[in-house]
């Protein structure tokens, strides 16, 4: 099994969606970072289910889509991902990765 690690930058980013949404709710704004989360759980028995993220063309730089987030990791080792960002799909993530 593939050990999952969350970088900072995405558990800043989670952070982020997570003070946005709960000014409106706070319940609502758990609820989405738990979907998120438990979405990264396929990785850990299918590391490559996510589709190669087309900004970046790299075969171990992949991308879940969950709701409106592209949850994008990269593939370190046969044992081992990190989640890199949890980044809005109306963004525009050229603009990030130049960041």
């Amino acid at each position: 099994m593939v050990q999952v690690r969350w970088l900072k930058s995405a558990r800043d980013d989670l952070r982020q969606i997570y003070d946005f949404i709960s000014q409106d709710s706070q319940r609502y704004a758990t609820y989405q970072i738990q979907i998120i989360k438990k979405r990264t759980e396929l990785l850990k028995s299918h590391p490559r289910i996510g589709r190669i993220v087309p900004e970046i063309n790299n075969a171990n730089i992949r991308e879940l889509v969950e709701g409106n987030c592209r949850i994008i990791y990269r593939i370190v080792s046969g044992s081992r991902i990190d989640v890199l960002m949890v980044h809005h799909g109306a963004r525009d993530l050229g603009r990030r990765l130049l960041e």
